[in-house]
């Protein structure tokens, strides 16, 4: 279980997340990630960073199993972890071109969303899973990737959008058969990577600057009610039955 970083190519980083089996990362991956996207951004010979993952899938969220062995603290742990995580992504000195295969699931959505650019392959799913995992979180980076209602639907049905839906949206600039993913992310951030390295710092600050959602204040607000369900039980209980009401359960 790793979080590592190459250099294929002259000012591209490629940093590479593999949890086997399905990428859901713990608390530690979490920090490791932001830790490992926030050097590759620091680093002078670095003009654009890839984000890739082995495996299934891209990005399945966090590791449940962790927050019911450890509870409150380990959910508190993922907040935190993931907070850092989805704000490296964005705050990367270095446009980040996401390169999401199969899954693309909760804080994979969290990573994104917050990405410069994405390559998808066509296998490749987004979607927010929450509310049948006892959760909350990351609509303000689904909300990047899709229009306003549609964000919402997707969000209280857990329904999945496809690459080609999402390219449809303009979220997506490419979508390739799998075994041409990273070789098309590495040409859009080859293309990225031949300007200047100081005026694409500074092209990043400027679009940041201008953007109309503070996605770290926006996200900081989603993960209040995280935890708020977690408080009160409501996220056990749901988290046992994946959304769905037990018999005789009178849905609430």
């Amino acid at each position: 279980m790793t979080v590592s970083t190459s250099f294929p190519e002259k000012g591209i980083a490629v940093v590479t997340v593999d949890f086997p089996p399905v990428n859901a990362l713990p608390v530690t991956g979490w920090q490791d990630l932001a830790d490992a996207v926030r050097a590759a951004g620091r680093d002078p010979r670095v003009r654009c960073v890839v984000l890739a993952a082995e495996g299934r899938g891209f990005n399945a969220g966090v590791d449940i199993k962790e927050i019911r062995a450890h509870g409150h603290s380990a959910l508190i742990g993922a907040n935190r972890g993931c907070f850092e995580a989805f704000a490296a992504v964005y705050e990367c000195e270095v446009p980040v071109v996401a390169a999401v295969q199969g899954f693309c699931l909760g804080g994979g959505i969290g990573l994104a969303g917050n990405a410069d650019a994405i390559v998808a392959s066509d296998d490749a799913s987004f979607g927010l899973p929450e509310l049948d995992r006892g959760a909350l979180g990351a609509a303000t980076h689904l909300a990047r990737l899709v229009p306003q209602h549609l964000m919402r639907a997707l969000y209280y049905t857990s329904r999945t959008a496809t690459a080609a839906e999402l390219r449809a949206h303009g979220s997506v600039w490419k979508v390739v058969p799998r075994a041409e993913l990273r070789g098309a992310a590495l040409e859009l951030a080859r293309e990225i990577a031949a300007k200047d390295g100081r005026l694409l710092r500074l092209a990043k600050a400027a679009i940041n600057g201008i953007d109309p959602v503070d996605v770290r204040r926006s996200y900081r607000f989603e993960q209040g009610f995280t935890f708020e369900a977690g408080l009160d039980g409501v996220a056990d209980r749901v988290r046992d039955t994946f959304g769905k009401p037990s018999e005789g359960q009178v849905p609430r």
